[in-house]
């Protein structure tokens, strides 16, 4: 065990804020290089209204991770590939600050951000399939 924390405990904090479904703010903290989609998931156990619900697994097959982004952050992010550009096509509620989560990694840059989850989405995946957080 010794003193090896690895290279997530020095990881720079980002603190955010996710806006649910019902319009409510939570503020939160992830590490510089957690995935947004799967940093949500984790967060869904102690707050339902989190909900991310990432049907294909973050394998670009769908757009129900699907998130809305404060206009200042989105322009921090990379462009996005034309494969999640293909999903967000078919995501209901899409804005011009649209982007798919389980492509977002978070870094400091993002420090401040807005991430609200649109009202809802539709999955086209396979209806009923919920995949479990890993």
């Amino acid at each position: 065990h010794g003193d090896d924390h690895g290279d997530r405990e020095s990881a720079a904090d980002v603190p955010f804020t996710i806006v649910d479904r019902a319009g409510k703010a939570h503020a939160v903290t992830a590490k510089a290089g957690d995935n947004l989609m799967y940093f949500a998931h984790k967060l869904q156990a102690e707050n339902p209204a989190i909900v991310i619900e990432g049907a294909c697994e973050a394998s670009l097959a769908c757009s129900t991770c699907h998130v809305i982004l404060s206009s200042q952050h989105f322009d921090v992010l990379d462009e996005p590939s034309e494969q999640e550009d293909d999903m967000l096509d078919m995501a209901p509620c899409l804005s011009a600050t649209s982007r798919l989560s389980c492509q977002i990694v978070l870094k400091p840059e993002l420090a401040g951000m807005t991430v609200s989850l649109p009202k809802f989405t539709r999955n086209f995946y396979v209806d009923g399939h919920v995949p479990e957080p890993h």
